[in-house]
């Protein structure tokens, strides 16, 4: 290092040196490391967020010289952040995941007054009904600023819900008062996340943005298309082995059934459906002469179904598979499926 490089080291005040030091620490103490912007956020609404925060995240607010040279130190790509060190920002530290530490500054924000010259970060609308304001210069001062406002009843009265200003464009001073006076607070104030550093990856707010409601379909939805796969496969795993041993002892059962197999197990079963056949033969038979008597005046019984268990079966490999009859298989079937496949063809 040069001698001016020496000297100009050994006038920096302790006080940065310090600072820097704090600022170190926090990026090496926490998981997630942030950017996140303070601009328009009271001093006092600040100490407050950062009084919130305590025990989940840690803000930190310096220089943004301070701020670069701390980072710019920092190991493992943290100083990615520095191209968000622009106006007034501040350095935030968690161990949430990033979602997590977005999601709390999202809902740590709170409802603020607008003032005149700045942008709107949304439409801004005067809702319909009744101000509660006696009749006087204030229904001219609505009129200006585009709502639809009328004196009734002995009081001044939005007749209509009235967007008086658009994203984007700046507040005039009348409308500021108006929103102030009629307690319309169309902004949020809060910590704004540029970005933020974790695991080796830098997250924009736009990626984590997300709707964990939507999120958790879209993954129980892939769960249950990869068991549904599983079973169709015939690929056994711990979450599909129960259900493929139902699959396997209902299908023997069926196989059984229609090829007529002697066994204990479709004895029952057999008989029944013999029965049934026999019971719809004689139905279709127009001399009862020819019937036993135990068969004469029957009717053809309803359809049951002979090949319901092939039928069911073929569903449930066409569809997925349903989470109560799987249960049951497995209460029922999983720990007895090899035994009762015994029993059939045994």
């Amino acid at each position: 290092m040069s001698a001016e490089g020496d000297h100009q080291t050994e006038t920096v005040p302790d006080w940065k040196r310090e600072e820097v030091a704090d600022l170190a620490e926090l990026i090496d103490t926490y998981e997630s490391v942030g950017i996140v912007s303070i601009a328009g956020i009271p001093s006092r609404q600040l100490q407050a967020m950062r009084r919130d925060l305590h025990g989940s995240a840690e803000l930190r607010v310096a220089r943004n010289t301070l701020l670069v040279r701390a980072l710019d130190d920092a190991d493992d790509g943290v100083e990615e952040l520095t191209d968000e060190v622009d106006g007034q920002v501040g350095l935030i530290g968690a161990d949430a995941n990033p979602f997590g530490l977005y999601r709390e500054l999202e809902a740590s924000k709170t409802p603020a007054p607008i003032n005149a010259g700045e942008v709107a970060p949304n439409p801004i609308e005067i809702p319909e009904g009744d101000t509660g304001i006696d009749p006087g210069p204030f229904v001219g001062e609505l009129q200006q600023v585009g709502a639809a406002a009328r004196i009734m009843d002995g009081s001044i009265q939005v007749t209509e819900d009235s967007t008086v200003l658009e994203e984007g464009e700046e507040v005039s001073q009348t409308l500021a008062n108006v929103l102030g006076e009629l307690e319309i607070e169309p902004k949020e104030v809060g910590l704004d996340l540029r970005s933020v550093y974790a695991d080796g990856i830098l997250f924009e707010p736009d990626e984590l943005a997300i709707d964990i409601d939507e999120y958790r379909a879209d993954v129980e939805a892939a769960a249950a298309a990869g068991r549904n796969l599983s079973v169709n496969a015939a690929y056994p795993t711990a979450e599909t082995a129960g259900t493929l041993l139902g699959k396997g002892r209902t299908e023997a059962k069926s196989l059984g059934l229609e090829a007529a197999i002697a066994s204990p197990a479709l004895a029952d079963d057999l008989v029944s459906r013999a029965d049934a056949q026999m019971r719809a033969l004689a139905a279709n038979i127009d001399d009862e002469e020819a019937l036993p008597e135990e068969l004469r005046g029957v009717t053809a019984p309803a359809e049951t179904g002979d090949d319901e268990s092939s039928d069911d079966q073929s569903a449930d490999t066409e569809s997925e598979p349903d989470a109560d009859a799987d249960d049951e298989d497995d209460d029922d079937d999983g720990g007895d499926a090899s035994e009762g496949l015994g029993e059939m063809f045994g």
